[in-house]
């Protein structure tokens, strides 16, 4: 008799089989997927959705001695300084950095001009003073003072005008055994940096989370510095990273990362993978941790789902060949990273961290190589879309969404200028976030 049907004949032409009776059973089975949905569209309303806003291509760690024994909180321009001279030194002109990223030379040239001006005016996009793992464990009181002191630089890099637009501090973590330090850490640090004003790009990474009550934790901490430090209520926002396998996947099967961007009353705004924790944790041997191993690619697919439509950056890891020692070692490692930071922008992943100077040719040269290639057949997809005319490729609103969001990455890192565009900025703005 099927669900609530009457067993009679088949309906004449114009009338249905399906009555009162049968919509009544149907409903009742998918009754839970109903509320469910609904759950997810009252919080997908709740939260900041698809953002438009920029997200620096790289995260930059130093440790806070370093940072703090940098003259006038310099540190940025010291960095570029130093690529630059790498450059110059082992790769001075595009050719050359074609033939030692493995690059063509015309994908090079186009971009040289760019990549030079961005070393030398923004060389770092996000910079994290590190007091965990680039830091190690020292006395309380060196921690202290490199606590305050890095802070007072980033104060003096700000004076200045030669600070990055992101910036903040990796503390300790969650963890038990260094809870408190790492807490303290961030304690001294704000003390300075609240009296000249929290700068606008200012975040907190916090390291190896294995459970979603230290997200929660965190927020409890952050909303008390908040109110000890006259900061607006929300002010204190931070990043999770993503290092250890519980982050991924809990004891019950469960995945945390999903309940992660959910929890910390809204302050977590990014996910941040830890290549070597992450692949050492999983047993993978040293020769062969890198981000590009499946189980990185598993950890990271599954935080870019977690992390989808909630305005949450995601970014992939670092690569710990370094481009030192002779040119062929500098060479080789350059080839490597070029070659690594395209893959992660193919695959969704528009920031990565940078651990030494010598990186950022490559991590400029690779980005604004990628961006360049996509904004011209972007455009012309987008032009289509606005104006409603047939062409090679039928896209949905969210291939719109998609393809504005990937113009204005572009324009924010530098790789594309307003005057190529063709197209409003604010119209981007709006197509990137523009529901179905």
């Amino acid at each position: 008799m099927g669900l609530g049907g009457s067993g009679d004949a088949a309906p004449d032409s114009g009338d249905t089989a399906l009555g009162p009776e049968d919509f009544a059973a149907i409903d009742a089975v998918a009754a839970p997927a109903d509320a469910m949905l609904a759950a997810a569209a009252a919080s997908a309303t709740a939260a900041p959705g698809q953002s438009v806003g920029r997200q620096p291509v790289h995260t930059v760690y130093v440790p806070a001695d370093r940072v703090a024994a940098e003259p006038d909180g310099r540190l940025a321009m010291s960095w570029g300084a130093a690529a630059r001279s790498a450059i110059d030194a082992h790769a001075p002109n595009a050719l050359a950095l074609a033939g030692a990223t493995g690059l063509t030379p015309d994908v090079v040239e186009a971009v040289w001009p760019r990549l030079l001006d961005k070393l030398a005016t923004e060389p770092i996009e996000d910079l994290r003073v590190d007091l965990e793992d680039g830091y190690g464990t020292r006395p309380d009181d060196i921690e202290d003072q490199d606590a305050i002191a890095s802070a007072q630089a980033l104060v003096a890099s700000a004076a200045a005008g030669v600070a990055p637009p992101y910036l903040g501090f990796r503390i300790k973590s969650m963890e038990p055994a260094t809870r408190r330090r790492g807490l303290r850490s961030l304690d001294l640090a704000l003390g300075v940096l609240a009296r000249s004003g929290l700068p606008p790009g200012f975040v907190v990474t916090l390291p190896k989370v294995s459970a979603v009550a230290q997200v929660d934790a965190m927020a409890v901490a952050c909303g008390r510095l908040e109110e000890r430090y006259g900061l607006d209520a929300g002010r204190l926002r931070f990043e999770v990273q993503v290092e250890v396998p519980a982050a991924v996947m809990g004891p019950d099967g469960t995945a945390t990362v999903a309940r992660i961007v959910h929890a910390g009353e809204g302050r977590v705004c990014g996910l941040h993978f830890g290549t070597y924790d992450y692949s050492a944790a999983l047993g993978v041997a040293g020769p062969y941790q890198s981000l590009e191993h499946p189980a990185a690619d598993h950890a990271k697919a599954v935080m870019q789902v977690a992390a989808a439509g909630l305005g949450i950056a995601t970014s992939d890891g670092s690569t710990n060949v370094l481009p030192v020692g002779d040119r062929p070692s500098i060479h080789a490692a350059w080839r490597l990273h070029a070659r690594l930071v395209r893959r992660s922008l193919e695959r969704g992943f528009y920031q990565g961290w940078d651990l030494h100077p010598a990186q950022l040719p490559t991590r400029f040269l690779a980005t604004y190589a990628f961006f360049r290639a996509g904004l011209e057949p972007a455009l012309q997809r987008l032009q289509a879309y606005v104006e409603g005319v047939g062409g090679g490729t039928l896209d949905e609103p969210a291939t719109a969404r998609a393809l504005a969001g990937f113009v204005l990455r572009g324009l924010h890192c530098g790789a594309v200028a307003e005057t190529e565009l063709g197209i409003d900025p604010a119209r981007l703005r709006a197509l990137a976030v523009a529901k179905s």
